[in-house]
């Protein structure tokens, strides 16, 4: 059999992947004396003789989870950043978006159909018991289960007996075999060239023996408290006091690729951005991974060098729902979709907020990521073009006339206000129409309603790479049905042209089906792009060796502090 370890894939997912890091550097962890070459400010103070507490607990920027900590149930990083402290998958990713075994042993496939996947004898669950073949298998079983209705089935729709219409186990319908205690085997419906890398989101961790009932069903209140949150990872939640701060200690007995330098974490919650930012400068908060718009000119200075900035895997957009009065499908939806698009100017906007630094977006992924292009047919329709606008809406009206206020909701705790504000007032002044903002208290509430269909306006969308694939930036938003497919947008052509790209026996074959489905999404604007952003972060006086990833994340375990 052919061997295909996971590592080999890394030259080409990472092509386009960048490390944001404070000198900008990919091979190695970044130290708090060199300054961005990329961002205007104060060279950063030498602390190489600074002494490091091994012990120290890091304070980072954090916010109320949406949802209960399980892993194939959260898709919103309050969440996802602690989940992923928590557990460890059979592949994670470096800082350079590079896949590495984790949990795995052994990745093996020799046609990217039938796959087999031996895990590292040794690992255990922080509650003493193994991590065997049967903690993967009953966790996958579970989250692709279409009565649990978890976020991130989707991510397991191409093993073979997943189903939409019924519930069907994965390991009682070909999908998964166990082996041995180390070893089991994975069958998909058909070839998939992103499974080898999917399995290092977090939905695919193992789940431990106490996750389940005796029928192999998930416990009502898992991921609830320290005690339903078990998890294999390098850390062990320890505290969750909701819409405060989320506590995790290190874990004894995890030695892997993500072993901690610090003594801990903690995720505390701030209302907003500005909030987080002033904690920041008053030594109240360690790490933050984002920067008011006020500040993001003088961040350096203000903060001494302590900053990062570089191109960054999200995409920022907003969703208008399928089921909005007079953007439902059909040509009165169409036309008003492309006129909101064509109504404002986004590189005017990114000059103003953002000093330039986020790049207007062309199409639904992001630069960094491998396949990226700038030459998509129907691309015209994300540049700003006033009259052809106004016209466009005209048609619309002519179809049926406009009644009302055109709202974008966002959540106030993110720092979104001041551009929603010049979004909307560009939509009103060129289209003459009432537009304006509806600001939510938290991202907690905001996603509550977006879930329960109960937003009834347009809303702030992100999306930020978990694994370095365009069909990440696809599937899980735009398939019909997916988890995240907030506005319920169903295109059988486009979900054909998914289904067709991973199934290609190349990657140049993968990446046209791929081009193709966003070609329809540019024709559709299900969501309207707005920019790439640029990851910024900073950092206060007392940590060092503070890295983000590919996907902005900041490299949690191996930021260290200093001994006061």
């Amino acid at each position: 059999m052919k061997i295909r370890r996971i590592a080999g894939l890394a030259a080409a997912i990472t092509a386009g992947a960048l490390v944001l890091s404070a000198c900008g550097a990919a091979d190695a962890p970044a130290d708090q004396n060199q300054a961005d070459e990329t961002t205007n400010g104060a060279e950063a103070p030498d602390t190489t003789d600074r002494e490091i507490d091994p012990n120290a607990i890091i304070r980072v920027r954090g916010g109320e989870p949406a949802r209960p900590l399980v892993p194939s149930n959260t898709m919103e990083t309050n969440g996802g950043n602690v989940i992923d402290q928590i557990f460890s998958m059979l592949v994670s990713f470096d800082a350079e978006g590079t896949p590495r075994n984790e949990v795995a042993e052994s990745i093996e496939t020799e046609d990217n159909q039938h796959w087999t996947i031996t895990i590292q004898d040794g690992w255990t669950f922080s509650d003493g018991t193994p991590v065997h073949a049967h903690n993967f298998v009953q966790a996958w079983d579970q989250a692709a289960l279409l009565s649990n209705g978890h976020l991130a089935s989707f991510l397991f729709e191409s093993i073979e007996g997943f189903s939409v219409e019924e519930d069907s186990l994965l390991s009682e319908n070909g999908g998964l075999e166990i082996v041995d205690d180390l070893t089991f085997k994975v069958n998909l419906s058909g070839r998939d060239a992103d499974f080898g890398i999917r399995i290092g989101h977090s939905a695919f961790a193992p789940l431990p023996d106490v996750a389940f009932n005796e029928d192999g069903s998930l416990i009502d209140n898992l991921g609830t408290s320290p005690e339903t949150t078990i998890g294999n990872g390098p850390y062990v939640l320890d505290e969750w006091i909701n819409d405060q701060v989320i506590r995790l200690s290190v874990r004894e007995g995890y030695d892997s690729v993500r072993n901690p330098q610090n003594g801990g974490l903690e995720f505390i919650a701030f209302t907003t951005m500005d909030a987080a930012y002033t904690a920041l400068r008053g030594g109240d908060l360690d790490v933050i991974d984002s920067i008011p718009a006020a500040n993001i000119e003088t961040f350096m200075t203000e903060l001494d060098g302590r900053g990062s900035s570089a191109p960054s895997a999200v995409w920022q957009g907003f969703t208008i729902p399928s089921y909005l009065d007079h953007f439902g499908p059909g040509e009165e939806g169409n036309l008003r979709r492309q006129a909101i698009s064509m109504a404002f100017d986004r590189q005017e906007i990114v000059d103003a907020l953002f000093g330039g630094t986020n790049t207007p977006a062309v199409d639904f992924t992001a630069p960094v990521i491998p396949g990226f292009t700038t030459e998509l047919e129907g691309q015209e329709v994300l540049q700003f073009n006033p009259e052809l606008a106004a016209e466009r809406w005209a048609q619309a009206d002519a179809i049926r006339p406009f009644e009302g206020t055109f709202e974008l909701a966002y959540n106030a705790d993110g720092g979104h206000g001041e551009w929603v504000e010049a979004v909307t007032n560009q939509i009103r002044n060129t289209l003459g129409i009432e537009a304006q903002g509806r600001s939510v208290p938290t991202f907690a509430v905001f996603r509550e309603e977006i879930l329960a269909r109960e937003i009834n306006a347009a809303f702030r969308t992100g999306w930020q790479g978990m694994y370095p694939s365009v069909g990440y930036y696809l599937s899980p938003v735009f398939r019909t049905g997916a988890g995240s497919n907030d506005g319920d947008y169903s295109n059988p052509e486009f979900d054909a042209l998914l289904d067709e790209a991973l199934a290609a026996p190349t990657p140049e074959e993968t990446l046209d089906r791929f081009h193709r489905a966003q070609e329809i999404l540019l024709q559709d604007l299900p969501q309207i792009p707005l920019w790439n952003g640029t990851a910024r972060g900073g950092w206060g006086e007392n940590v060092g060796q503070v890295q983000f990833a590919w996907n902005t994340v900041p490299v949690f375990h191996q930021i260290v502090g200093f001994a006061s």
